[in-house]
């Protein structure tokens, strides 16, 4: 298993960016897919963005599709997710996300085997 940590949330102004970084401990971190996920309260936790365990797929929800970017880097043992252009409908706690194993993208709250302990962002308008 593999244990998460995020960073990188705060607040700040509708229109800005923030980068949410996820380290990731543990050997093997290169099996697993990754993905972010985001919840409000009161709501259930919603897929953000997937990424397959090489980097080479990518996955958005449509909600974040041309603002948001997720990206990997295995040597550290890092996921990324560069958020543009953010809206104040963006605020929630942002959870980075392991896969169970290697093969199946990480798009849902069903395929996660592992999750960070969320990092806040706020957006205001």
């Amino acid at each position: 298993q593999v244990q998460l940590v995020e960073s990188g949330g705060g607040l700040v102004q509708a229109g800005g960016s923030l980068r949410l970084s996820c380290a990731a401990s543990g050997r093997t971190f290169s099996s697993y897919a990754m993905g972010w996920f985001r919840q409000v309260e009161g709501k259930e936790r919603e897929f953000v963005a997937g990424i397959s365990w090489g980097g080479g797929s990518t996955y958005y929800a449509d909600s974040v599709k041309g603002r948001f970017t997720i990206s990997r880097d295995n040597a550290k043992n890092m996921v990324y997710l560069q958020m543009n252009s953010l809206k104040p409908e963006d605020t929630a706690v942002y959870y980075c996300a392991a896969g169970k194993n290697r093969i199946m993208a990480v798009t849902t709250t069903q395929r996660v085997g592992s999750w960070g302990q969320g990092t806040q962002v706020t957006v205001s308008s």
